[in-house]
């Protein structure tokens, strides 16, 4: 089964302009992907890969110029400062699930099985997507529906979820699905029931708030003109990306020098959005709401 398969590789690897003895990062190495790729132009340099998951473990790269760390990229300046590193020449983030967890059923990442409701990267730490639905209060429920999903119905949705818990607590994916599906419209239910999931995903792993503390270390770990390459999926992730990328907050409220320049840390690369070529949609149809940044340090 694979693992996952690396999206935009090509023009990541391009994007970071590796330096055969600079030092990267990969803080998302899931299934070693991009690191297997990067660590090809590398000779005396180091490639430090991040990832909480114990599955991604078992792709460990047995190599010398690599590094494991088994942590959340939360934890990016720790743990650059820890293996002996102040600063770094380039950072890739792919914030995709990989083909990976959505073809496992007992993650619960998919719609595809009715699998147990768990959902988090780290198995061992916090609530499951379970949890979720049994503890959380019903405006709880309905704000994590209407801002990570952008679902419209969230009110109605959270409304049943509380009704039906009464009765018999959350264990499966279909007991989810039970819940939502007759709230999606008729003609899109896979992508209705794909928003849900994925606002599940991220309340269980908090993932916005583990984008907003990497990127905020970003500006401390890299070297002047070191490269930051990020793929996002959704439009919550990107939006956070751009605009910190292109003003140094996540608002996207500019600040100006006395000359009328934008403060901000980092510069971007590529003004227009990298986004999948119609070769690599066939290939990998997972790759299709992919969107990729590009910034340097100033």
């Amino acid at each position: 089964m694979t693992y996952h398969v690396p999206v935009l590789l090509k023009e990541c690897i391009e994007g970071l302009d590796i330096d055969p003895k600079g030092v990267y990062v990969d803080v998302t190495f899931g299934g070693g992907g991009h690191s297997r790729e990067i660590i090809k132009h590398i000779t005396t340099g180091k490639l430090i890969a991040f990832d909480q998951d114990r599955d991604a473990a078992k792709n460990i790269i047995d190599d010398e110029r690599f590094v494991f760390v088994p942590h959340n990229f939360r934890f990016l300046r720790n743990f650059v400062k820890y293996h002996g590193f102040k600063k770094v020449d380039g950072i890739l983030a792919d914030l995709g699930v990989s083909s990976h967890h959505f073809d496992t059923p007992d993650r619960g990442f998919s719609t595809r099985f009715d699998s147990p409701l768990d959902m988090r990267m780290n198995q061992l730490a916090g609530n499951t997507a379970a949890d979720v639905l049994n503890m959380y209060s019903e405006k709880q429920l309905s704000d994590l529906l209407f801002i990570y999903g952008e679902i419209k119905s969230s009110r109605k949705i959270a409304s049943k979820i509380v009704s039906v818990r009464g009765e018999k607590p959350f264990t499966t994916t279909g007991d989810f699905i039970d819940v939502v599906k007759p709230f999606g419209p008729k003609n899109r239910e896979n992508k209705f029931l794909a928003q849900a999931f994925q606002a599940l995903r991220i309340e269980v792993n908090g993932e916005m708030d583990v984008l907003k503390e990497f990127l905020e270390q970003v500006p401390k770990v890299l070297k002047p003109d070191g490269k930051l390459v990020v793929i996002t999926y959704h439009s919550l992730e990107d939006r956070l990306v751009k605009n910190f990328i292109k003003t140094g907050n996540f608002k996207g409220e500019k600040e100006v020098d006395m000359y009328g320049n934008i403060i901000s840390p980092l510069e971007q690369v590529n003004r227009k959005l990298i986004l999948p070529s119609e070769e690599e949609l066939v290939i990998n149809t997972r790759s299709r709401s992919a969107k990729l940044r590009i910034a340097k340090m100033r």
